[in-house]
């Protein structure tokens, strides 16, 4: 016997507890999910009818009310507090602050529609030298680049982790010395 579907409360929290969302993310994934099980169910009913697999209903035409569902489910998450944005903010901030810079960390935060908040910009900008140079240091190894050319790399890949300019030139003329 086939379990009953989950309810799109029930995935929505399934996805929560796996890592934090954004609002926008968490949107765009439910609304696939609920499209895709109002395809299946009109395939399987058109099966059982007998007339055979048919077009189903236009996305445009399932699109309104899906998102008024959608929408009134987020903010039900929000307001008992398993959706929150700053959570979601402070651990995506966690979660890439080893990697990348200030500029990366907000360009993906912009992504998602948010901004970080001044305070943790601050503390994001009074790291960003350490952590420039951990991240050189395990891609490049404690050696400076001699070369031009091997200098103008570990500029250009310090440069596409988020990292600010001043930074990158801070941290490779520290490894010469």
């Amino acid at each position: 016997m086939a379990r009953a579907p989950l309810s799109l409360k029930a995935r929505a929290i399934g996805l929560l507890a796996q890592r934090e969302h954004s609002r926008t993310e968490l949107r765009r994934k439910l609304l696939r999910i609920e499209q895709q099980r109002i395809r299946l169910a009109a395939l399987a009913a058109a099966d059982r009818i007998g007339e055979g697999v048919k077009p189903v209903a236009d996305d445009d035409a399932l699109a309104s009310p899906i998102e008024t569902d959608v929408d009134a489910l987020l903010d039900t998450l929000a307001a008992d507090g398993y959706l929150s944005e700053s959570r979601f903010v402070e651990s995506r901030v966690h979660a890439r602050a080893g990697r990348f810079g200030t500029q990366r960390i907000q360009q993906e935060l912009a992504q998602h529609g948010l901004r970080l908040d001044a305070e943790q910009q601050d503390a994001l900008r009074s790291t960003e030298l350490e952590r420039a140079r951990e991240v050189w240091l395990r891609r490049f190894g404690p050696e400076p680049a001699m070369e031009p050319t091997e200098q103008a790399r570990q500029t250009r890949f310090l440069m596409a982790r988020g990292f600010a300019a001043d930074i990158v030139r801070r941290v490779l003329r520290r490894s010469k010395n």
